[in-house]
């Protein structure tokens, strides 16, 4: 079954009128049609006289002038905005990309007009503020932005190998193995981590939102649904006891002033401090202390907000009653069971059974294909409906990262690893379509 679209970022008349204004700034010629966009994308064609911007991010928020973007053509739309690849001229005002210009980027455009009549100008500037706040190899880095009367433009990389959801189409059976499965979470989890170690809960894991880079490894991707802790004001790191920690479904956590390894400190933020209900006296006969495990999830983040996508929302979401960090790991169990079988695991007939099926349905695994007992647990783990019982609950990306089905992850080594998949060259891409007037902000996203 199709997910169905986001909804349109504009009436139509706005969509025309993006579409002409988008127009006036130059694109690529072509009479093909973009809906076909991950297709022409995958596939040997023409080359283009650009290449993908890989310098690094902009951290002082590089403004650079629409008339400096070449609008190449379309990759997607989705609720706030739609998705261009854009080559930057070569232009002495052209600041993006660390000063360099004739490079490609993804140029997010929203309509600022649009966005103040829905009530969402405080989402675009929240995943503004947050795409500037990231520096990690496993999430996109923002190099700049542009601005006129009527548009918002924010610049960040363009990942050519488009989204797993896409990528998934393509495997066999349209499913990927285990061992490409623990490849790309693996890579899903330490970016969440980091996430949530600067107070943003990410809320939209999906497999369209997980890009391939160049090189193979994985940026996640749309912020706007993100929840960013208001407070996040350094504060002292916590310290987590491996002894204390009670296996995978939570843990203890206790906290101190210093560390023996310097190392492995981590930053903290006021609103992740753990509730002191929440903490769990060690277990009678257990063995002497561990190691120390710095660890920071934002437990005392709430919301009571409806937000995601219906068959990846989260019980406490679909109930109302407010909602934590524990939503990225649910997320994560429904990310990994669609990876591994093809389909979400509470998929209904539609939107309303879909909804019921996650507050009340038990989780239930397909004889076909056969995975691992390893793969089962973690996923049964992650989709507990009470999220105090979820694997992640307290300990967050620690417990998840010692769960057997990550066994033999160097997570140290993330970068080093040999991607299951690598997009072709730059100079095998056909990025010569035109932006038509058919190519609106109401197109699906399904490549970046």
């Amino acid at each position: 079954m199709q997910r169905e679209p986001p909804p349109s970022m504009t009436s139509s008349t706005a969509a025309e009128e993006l579409s002409d204004d988008l127009q006036s700034m130059s694109f690529g010629s072509s009479d093909r049609s973009v809906s076909d966009t991950t297709a022409s994308a995958l596939s040997t064609a023409s080359s283009f006289d650009g290449r993908i911007c890989t310098g690094k991010r902009s951290r002082s928020g590089e403004k650079i002038a629409m008339t400096d973007l070449r609008f190449v053509r379309k990759l997607g739309s989705g609720d706030i905005g739609s998705v261009y690849l854009a080559e930057v001229r070569r232009s002495s005002s052209a600041t993006a990309c660390g000063g360099e210009s004739g490079v490609l980027l993804a140029a997010k455009v929203m309509d600022k007009r649009e966005l103040a009549a829905r009530d969402k100008l405080g989402r675009a500037r929240a995943e503004r503020e947050i795409l500037e706040d990231l520096d990690h190899p496993f999430l996109p880095r923002m190099y700049g932005s542009a601005e006129d009367g009527r548009w918002s433009v924010l610049l960040t990389e363009f990942c050519p190998g488009g989204d797993l959801h896409v990528l998934r189409q393509l495997q066999p059976f349209k499913r990927f193995d285990e061992a490409s499965v623990r490849f790309y979470a693996s890579e899903v989890v330490v970016a969440i981590e980091y996430l949530h170690m600067l107070g943003i809960i990410y809320r939209d894991l999906k497999p369209e939102n997980v890009l391939v880079r160049s090189d193979g490894h994985i940026a996640l991707t749309d912020f706007d649904l993100s929840l960013k802790c208001p407070d996040h004001s350094p504060s002292p790191a916590r310290l987590v006891s491996s002894s204390s920690s009670g296996g995978g479904r939570g843990g203890g956590i206790t906290s101190s002033a210093s560390c023996i390894l310097p190392a492995c400190i981590v930053p903290a933020v006021s609103c992740f401090r753990p509730s002191p209900r929440r903490r769990r006296r060690p277990r009678r006969g257990s063995r002497g202390p561990s190691p120390p495990e710095f660890v920071s999830e934002p437990v005392n983040a709430r919301s009571n907000s409806f937000v995601g996508t219906h068959e990846y929302l989260a019980p406490e979401i679909v109930s109302g009653e407010g909602h934590g960090p524990a939503v990225d790991w649910w997320t994560l169990g429904v990310f990994l069971f669609e990876l591994l079988y093809g389909f979400t695991p509470f998929r209904g007939s539609d939107n309303e059974a879909t909804l019921a099926n996650i507050v009340a349905r038990a989780l239930e695994f397909p004889k076909d294909p056969t995975i691992s007992v390893a793969a089962k647990d973690l996923i049964g783990g992650l989709l507990a409906k009470d999220p105090e019982r979820r694997i992640g609950w307290t300990t967050g990306a620690t417990a998840i990262k010692r769960h057997p089905f990550f066994a033999g992850v160097s997570w140290a080594l993330l970068r080093c690893a040999s991607p299951p998949y690598v997009p072709p060259p730059l100079d095998a891409v056909d990025f010569m379509n035109d932006v038509s007037d058919d190519s609106g902000p109401g197109t699906p996203v399904d490549f970046y």
